[in-house]
């Protein structure tokens, strides 16, 4: 830990993707910077029990699902196929490991000052904003010129279905279990529980998803949202849409789980080995002394900031999960950057509409910009271009068939609205689209933009040409 008298230009609360991020720049732009971390090693929840670690799992199951199911059909017959999850785990873990200390070793290059604990405003500011460090070790204090609020999101609970840690778990045990759970009841149909959802399921769970809403990924285009039911359904998930989870009851091994249809009101019970709550996350704002320097919460419990990321305090930030927008670590990093680029005096910005989101089931699905519906809602007379995966030559010789590239012009000016993917590795795909409209780009420059063949990229280029109804292969 730095010296008690030590003043830091500074301190970051959290070293997730928003904190570690924004700590390296604000050091490449000559601040004297620490940031604080509860946890042992650095990354936040992205990097030690989320982003990181679940794809890492749903490569794996995937890899597994693959040499079950299609290897054959290229003609590699390699026998009966076995599940070691343990190894599976440790794979997993090593990934975790490696990038965390890579973070770890970035702080050192740059001389970052790392104080771990759990760290709050004490309401000083005698001798700059005054941070109080909790760790196992005791109590210190570290002050600084400025703060930025980087502390992330935690999952959300649900009444009535409250986690024990073992068997109603949140995204964070669902990565650590140690036998494949027979029944998986999954409460939840976006992101987390869709993705989870498929990691258990490919390896052999029964996985069934309870979804109040009457569709799955409620923010994203409603024909992707669609196309993905089809697709998990025929890999062999099971969805109750439009159903509301009341409550949960531990029996012996088992969770029992009461139901009810949203529009008819009939009530079931759903027996499970494993539940996970996967209802959304809520900012991580609690225990942070907020209420002692005067740093003001919306009705959400979420960070009030101005377009340059500056709370109602004079001398505080705030970045990622915290503010409002979407949970996403990409979305954090940018954030931080821009942050840390105005206190040191220079441009920051991030264009909002240009934001990309991926869902890592597979297929893919990613998206960037206004869905139809919500271009329709604001009144914007737009055109539509569709095309099919099953279209695409490289897709055909690689067997991923499944999907469809959408996009969305503004009907006069042509300029590219929005992009939406799903397919065999859509979060590439889509980036190409995020830059044109970075660039505030029209579907005629994607359309006329040379893509290498056999490629599936061709079918965003292909997308764009249906905009003007010019498709060359559909």
């Amino acid at each position: 830990m730095g010296s008690e008298t030590e003043l830091f230009d500074l301190i970051i609360l959290g070293a997730g993707p928003g904190g570690y991020v924004a700590a390296i720049r604000a050091a490449q732009l000559g601040l004297k910077v620490a940031c604080v971390e509860k946890d042992p090693t650095l990354g936040g929840t992205c990097l030690n029990v989320g982003c990181i670690p679940s794809k890492a799992l749903l490569d794996s199951s995937e890899h597994f699902h693959y040499a079950k199911t299609k290897l054959s059909k290229h003609g590699i017959l390699v026998g009966e196929v076995s599940l070691d999850l343990g190894l599976m785990m440790r794979r997993k873990d090593a990934v975790v490991r490696q990038l965390t200390t890579g973070i770890a070793g970035l702080f050192k290059k740059n001389k970052i000052t790392t104080l771990t604990g759990f760290g709050s405003f004490t309401g000083n500011r005698k001798n700059g904003i005054e941070i109080q460090v909790s760790s196992a070790q005791g109590k210190t204090l570290a002050y600084a010129k400025k703060v930025i609020i980087a502390t992330g999101s935690i999952p959300a609970p649900l009444k009535g279905v409250e986690f024990d840690g073992k068997d109603i778990v949140s995204s964070t045990e669902a990565l650590t279990f140690s036998e494949v759970p027979k029944h998986l009841v999954v409460i939840g149909g976006g992101v987390i529980g869709l993705e989870l959802g498929s990691v258990w399921q490919r390896l052999g769970s029964k996985v069934t998803v309870v979804e109040y809403l009457d569709k799955l990924c409620p923010t994203i285009d409603n024909a992707l949202s669609a196309e993905l039911l089809k697709s998990l359904t025929k890999q062999g998930l099971e969805f109750r849409l439009k159903t509301q989870c009341m409550s949960a009851t531990k029996k012996g091994t088992q969770v029992l789980l009461k139901v009810k249809h949203r529009d008819s009101g009939e009530e079931m019970e759903l027996a499970a080995d494993k539940v996970l709550v996967s209802t959304g996350r809520i900012p991580y704002t609690e225990n942070l002394g907020l209420e002692k320097i005067g740093v003001k919460l919306n009705e959400r419990k979420r960070v009030t900031v101005d377009e340059h990321y500056h709370t109602n305090v004079d001398v505080v930030f705030a970045i990622g999960d915290v503010i409002e927008g979407p949970m996403l670590a990409h979305k954090a990093e940018e954030e931080g950057i821009a942050c840390v680029e105005r206190i040191a005096g220079t441009a920051g910005h991030v264009n909002y509409a240009a934001i990309p989101w991926v869902i890592y089931t597979h297929p893919e699905v990613a998206g960037v910009g206004m869905t139809e519906e919500e271009a329709k809602q604001k009144g914007i007379d737009i055109r539509v271009g569709q095309f099919p995966m099953a279209a695409n030559g490289r897709a055909k010789a690689i067997d991923e068939v499944e999907g469809f590239v959408k996009m969305i012009a503004d009907a006069k000016t042509d300029r590219l609205l929005g992009v939406h993917i799903i397919s065999a590795h859509a979060g590439d795909l889509v980036q190409e689209a995020v830059t044109v409209m970075e660039f505030g780009g029209s579907s005629e420059d994607l359309a006329r933009t040379c893509h290498s063949h056999p490629t599936l990229s061709e079918a965003v280029k292909e997308a764009a040409l249906a905009v003007e109804k010019r498709t060359i292969h559909y």
